[in-house]
């Protein structure tokens, strides 16, 4: 097996949900970065368009995240679910709003192609912080008891291969009709054994 085959098997769970994680993430992202350019344009504070953006940008992933991204992993209720998710989006807020600060105050610029970089800065940073979180703390990982393996499993124990019989093995006597002794290890002719006729 090669090692790029090795490597998949090993992080295929990964992969799988990461990749639709980005799908999902692509169009929230598209979301935030259409609300927060909007609310911008109208003046409004980059603070609060920081955060009216994400959540309504979070709304929209939590629905694709719980149904599609993370469907297989362990459900512990909705309201549990939605409430940590929403309290580490908040997370990834202060995330990005610390990159736009750092941006105005640290850099000393406050122009919207700044702005822009600073917070496609902190929506990666909020990303990554995202996708361990959740993995972590709102949608968990099944135990495999939980996931189906072992069904399979006992299924194959109750349904063992059928063997065929081998074929009986015999020689013939002088007149090439009297039944032989039994090969070693082969099966039982089908019918009683006839005595020669004297």
């Amino acid at each position: 097996m090669s090692l790029v085959s090795t490597l998949y098997q090993r992080f295929r769970l990964l992969i799988h949900e990461g990749s639709k994680f980005l799908v999902i993430g692509g169009i929230g992202f598209l979301v935030t970065e259409g609300i927060f350019n909007a609310m911008i344009a109208g003046h409004q504070a980059s603070f609060t368009a920081n955060v009216v953006s994400t959540m309504l940008a979070a709304a929209v992933t939590f629905a694709g995240n719980r149904y599609w991204t993370f469907r297989h992993r362990e459900r512990t209720g909705m309201g549990r679910e939605t409430v940590v998710f929403f309290a580490l989006n908040l997370v990834g807020i202060v995330i990005q709003q610390a990159c736009l600060e750092i941006a105005k105050h640290g850099v000393g610029r406050n122009d919207k192609l700044t702005v822009n970089i600073a917070f496609l800065v902190g929506v990666a940073l909020a990303t990554l912080f995202r996708f361990w979180s959740y993995r972590r703390f709102v949608w968990l990982a099944q135990s495999p008891a939980v996931a189906g393996d072992a069904p399979a499993e006992r299924h194959e124990e109750r349904e063992p291969a059928l063997v065929p019989p081998e074929p009986f093995v015999g020689y013939g006597g002088p007149n090439g009709n009297e039944a032989g002794p039994y090969q070693s290890g082969q099966g039982q002719p089908d019918g009683p054994r006839r005595a020669r006729s004297s």
